[in-house]
């Protein structure tokens, strides 16, 4: 089958790594694309949100199945884009339609789905311009730290974490009257924080069954020590050490399945993956958050762990037919550390040269924010590569991916040397 990803990061070059792998897979093409995607994928300038472009593309090369990697053509609805459109409706689209997508689209659309449901989530209640001087009061109901939650997508720096009463006062109007997220914080959940150790566990639905994949655990923060501004993330590792068997059950019985049944009572058509954001906090586990699509970093561990056909089980999620599928998976530990540009996650300079691609031995390159230009490799947004690496345990795995990050190079080139030290 012809199979098209949507995405230019390095979930995106995940994918297209492990489904060129497949024999079920005749040709591969990603649009936008990177230069990770260039070498085992046919690239298509073409943006993830373009509809119309991206249903001419889906015509003219006879595609069979689009994977969305991002979040914002599932929000802006590209599901149902090709569900109302005869001449695509036939083919396969991997991600939930927009109702199902406002999970993500929408902080408070979320908590409401938790506590509909009885998940275990944190205490929260949701503010405007209108009611900010609520918003102040509800915050001086809280002990320290303050959580407040631009509503929309803001690229995963939409959420603030604050330990001073008056910083979270200001930060609010900032939000809402100032408009610092633009339209992402018109609407602004302020919740609870809960003090624990936070994982993510990723979820497949066809609409009727799920598979539970691997879980993992990323480092969001740009500083050692988990300081600093929030990131995309600067690095994952999976399996993650502290999830117990019996945490997994609790996982399972307590999120996961009440998560896929609210799907089906909300009549919210859910094929794609579900990736919820999770806090152990003493041995019991909440939901910090709901995403519509895999994680990056998490996806460049958790993928390079399944080891049965991903186009496979791909089909299987489209064709409702999960159920019938055995995912088998790779005992060994993986870890990824992302290389980012120089003062990300704040201004950065882009277009510097990467050399050293081509010496990596023993890890897998996962090219990002990277794309080829007059036969060079140069930089083209914050977080630039991840380095993969396998090991018997996330130590070894860790000291593999930072034996070989001495092998690249470019201008200004920053990671963080403590990727697992929490573990």
């Amino acid at each position: 089958m012809n199979i098209l990803i949507l995405g230019s990061g390095g979930r995106e070059h995940t994918f297209a790594w492990k489904i060129a792998q497949s024999p079920l897979c005749k040709k591969l093409f990603v649009a936008p694309g990177n230069s990770g995607t260039a070498e085992v994928a046919t690239n298509v300038n073409i943006g993830v949100t373009d509809f119309e472009a991206i249903k001419h593309l889906v015509i003219e090369k006879h595609i069979d199945m689009v994977v969305v990697g991002p979040e914002d053509p599932l929000v802006n609805g590209v599901h149902d884009f090709f569900l109302n459109d005869d001449a695509i409706k036939h083919v396969s689209v991997i991600g939930p339609q927009k109702a199902a997508a406002t999970l993500e689209g929408s902080k408070e659309f979320a908590k409401e789905f938790l506590y509909r449901h009885d998940i275990p989530t944190a205490a929260y209640k949701s503010f405007t311009k209108e009611t900010v001087d609520n918003g102040y009061v509800f915050l001086e109901t809280l002990k320290p730290p303050y959580v407040l939650k631009a509503d929309g997508l803001a690229a995963g720096k939409g959420v603030v974490i604050l330990n001073d009463l008056e910083e979270a006062k200001a930060e609010l109007k900032s939000m809402l009257v100032d408009a610092k997220f633009g339209k992402a914080s018109t609407k602004v959940v302020i919740e609870e924080f809960l003090d624990g150790i936070e994982l993510s566990c990723f979820v497949l639905s066809d609409g009727k069954n799920y598979k539970i994949l691997p879980t993992a655990k990323d480092y969001k923060r740009i500083g050692e020590g988990d300081t600093g501004l929030n990131t995309g993330g600067m690095g994952a590792v999976s399996p993650v050490p502290f999830a117990t068997p019996d945490f997994l059950n609790k996982i399972e019985e307590r999120i996961v399945k009440p998560t896929i049944e609210g799907f089906k009572k909300d009549n919210l058509p859910y094929i794609g993956f579900v990736f919820i954001g999770l806090i152990k906090v003493g041995d019991d586990p909440k939901v910090i958050e709901y995403n519509v699509r895999m994680g990056d970093p998490e996806t460049e561990v958790v993928l390079p762990r399944i080891k049965t056909d991903f186009v496979e089980i791909l089909q299987a999620m489209a064709n409702s037919t999960l159920d019938q599928i055995n995912i088998e998976i790779d005992d060994r530990t993986a870890t990824t550390i992302m290389l980012v540009s120089g003062g990300y996650p704040e201004a950065y300079e882009k277009g510097k040269e990467i050399s050293g691609v081509d010496t990596i031995k023993d890890s897998i390159v996962f090219h990002a924010g990277a794309q080829w230009h007059d036969g060079k490799i140069v930089s083209s947004g914050g977080r630039v590569m991840a380095i993969t690496s396998y090991g018997n345990a996330y130590q070894e795995a860790i000291k593999k991916s930072y034996q070989n990050i001495e092998k690249l190079h470019f201008d200004k080139m920053y990671y963080r040397k403590d990727i697992g030290y929490d573990l």
